[in-house]
């Protein structure tokens, strides 16, 4: 994870709007005009939105530009992101098609190996990575704790983390293979379930 990702802090504004904001320390930004109104985006943690306006603030007597995301997941939220901050907080577009392969083949390894250490040092691990904003990463997370609910039962924080890992997978996968998420979860089920 980088030093940009572990510098977003969500804060919520006056307006209950979540605000992104980042460190001084930003990695080099992608040109924030590589998003526009009505794109499909990818918050790190948060899963898909759409960038549902561009709008100017004044924020202590500054203004700045903003993106005005809402989330696709079960709970909408409405996330601002000063629009200097897209590459910071890991703002990306959805992934494509070749991703999709490369995610399911994430997803159909069978060779691996959960560590041994507590549940609670998993946990911590796998925050970190779905935090990164990676499907890659988000995939792993699932696998893993599909591979160790095979073996074991699950912690209450490990199962609340697979609920999250699928959802965030599943709805990502939905809108970037243009299936529906009910067919995602049955292609899930199938990997599986072997």
């Amino acid at each position: 994870m980088t030093q940009a990702h572990r510098a977003v802090v969500d804060q919520r504004s006056s307006a209950g709007t979540k605000v992104a904001h980042a460190s001084a320390r930003n990695k080099a930004q992608p040109n924030p005009q590589a998003f526009k109104k009505g794109d499909k985006v990818v918050y790190p943690g948060h899963g898909v939105a759409v960038i549902e306006d561009v709008q100017v603030r004044a924020i202590s007597g500054i203004e700045r530009k903003f993106f005005v995301l809402r989330t696709l997941g079960f709970e909408k939220t409405t996330i601002m992101i000063p629009v200097e901050n897209v590459g910071a907080v890991g703002l990306r577009r959805v992934v494509g098609r070749d991703m999709v392969d490369k995610i399911y083949r994430v997803l159909r390894q069978r060779k691996v190996e959960v560590d041994s250490q507590t549940w609670n040092r998993r946990y911590r691990d796998y925050t970190d990575k779905i935090k990164t904003g990676s499907p890659l990463e988000v995939a792993k997370v699932l696998r893993d704790l599909l591979v160790l609910k095979g073996d074991k039962e699950l912690s209450f924080g490990e199962r609340k983390m697979l609920d999250t890992a699928r959802s965030l997978l599943v709805k990502e996968l939905s809108i970037a293979s243009e299936d529906r998420e009910e067919k995602i979860m049955e292609d899930l089920r199938a990997i599986f379930a072997s």
